[in-house]
């Protein structure tokens, strides 16, 4: 008989407690493993002399569960339209306004050349068609010239 653990009342001749003894088991074969990935095998001996060896099982924990994907609430399709029809708005007003700075520059300038050959064209017409009283220079008088056989006579 085994000897009983220590604090357990000692029975008395018509009741005989039977605790189970834990077998050594033998030293298993060196199999590579990674360590903490094979459990451990327990050995134990009923009562009865009945050997019982087995696996320890651990609570198993379930899996975390899915988390729904959130959903924005406007798509990244629409807000990227938006923000290309606003930069498309201000560029159209920017070009309006382009279009109109070089209207207004091309008229300034025509007018600037209107302006020039009326000034300028006044002044010449003013000098080829002002009267002078005495013109220093040579006086030619002209007058009917024939021209025989390649000739020039006067």
């Amino acid at each position: 008989m085994l000897p009983e653990p220590p604090g357990h009342p000692t029975p008395g001749p018509a009741e005989a407690v039977h605790y189970p003894t834990p077998i050594p088991t033998p030293a298993p074969p060196l199999v590579p493993y990674q360590p903490h990935a094979a459990p451990v095998l327990h050995t134990v001996q009923l009562p009865d002399g009945r050997i019982v060896t087995g696996y320890t099982l651990t609570p198993t924990t379930p899996a975390p569960a899915a988390v729904p994907e959130q959903v924005p609430a406007v798509s990244r399709t629409a807000l990227n339209l938006a923000l290309a029809g606003v930069g498309f708005a201000g560029v159209c007003g920017g070009l309006l306004l382009l279009t109109t700075f070089i209207a207004a520059l091309t008229a300034l300038l025509t007018q600037l050349v209107i302006l020039a050959a009326v000034i300028f064209g006044g002044l010449i017409a003013a000098q080829i068609l002002g009267h002078r009283p005495h013109s220093p220079g040579t006086t030619v008088h002209i007058r009917k010239a024939v021209i025989k056989r390649n000739h020039f006579h006067t």
